[in-house]
């Protein structure tokens, strides 16, 4: 059996990927110094976290970006195409469904859900959204992995129940309210209001010179 990470190490291993994805072609070896610059970190914390991959640089050569960029994606289990179903088609269900992106990172959207009449039949990019009469036997089928949650929050709780019922093993919800699930289900949140606030914070206390 593969070596629990850290949670603290698995929330950095995908900045660390952004960051080699986007060096240049002809970069072959990266330092962690300079990793950890591109992605905020402390070197050392940068060294701890690669450890733990059984990925150790060489001193004065540093790491292979290639060789690293293959090791995280493998630990993140993105060598395949994870299957995800949007659930919740307004405005930000369809800028999502709508991304080219996500096949490139290791994610496959298999299925678009609205509970909408007047947008179920409707295409956006190349699904066409189904009722959400359809979602627990299609995700099921589908074999999906992750539901997004783009609902307003009154049904997102409900949203989630139907997809763990579905068997999907995680969630990522964006609906401003926070949700429950079975144990072997994954949930992340992204608030955007919460983030906004933090922001508003950090102005704030800047503005009142550090107090």
């Amino acid at each position: 059996m593969t070596e629990r990470i850290p949670d603290a190490t698995v929330h950095r291993l995908p900045l660390y990927l952004q960051c080699l994805e986007g060096l240049p072609s002809s970069r072959s070896r990266i330092s962690s110094d300079e990793l950890g610059v591109r992605a905020g970190v402390n070197a050392a914390v940068v060294r701890k976290d690669l450890s733990r991959l059984g990925c150790l640089g060489v001193r004065g050569v540093g790491y292979g970006v290639a060789d690293l960029q293959i090791e995280i994606r493998r630990r993140l289990g993105l060598t395949g195409e994870l299957p995800m179903v949007i659930v919740g088609i307004g405005n930000l269900g369809t800028a999502l469904a709508s991304f080219s992106g996500f096949g490139a990172q290791g994610f496959r959207v298999v299925g678009l859900f609205d509970a909408d009449p007047a947008k179920v039949g409707t295409r956006v990019d190349r699904h066409t959204v189904e009722p959400m009469a359809d979602l627990v036997e299609a995700a099921r089928e589908r074999r999906a992995a992750i539901g997004v949650i783009c609902t307003p929050a009154p049904v997102a709780q409900e949203t989630a129940d139907l997809l763990a019922e579905a068997g999907v093993s995680s969630i990522l919800n964006f609906a401003p309210i926070v949700i429950r699930a079975p144990d072997h289900v994954e949930v992340r949140r992204v608030d955007f209001s919460n983030e906004l606030r933090v922001l508003g914070y950090h102005i704030h206390r800047r503005r009142n010179g550090g107090a």
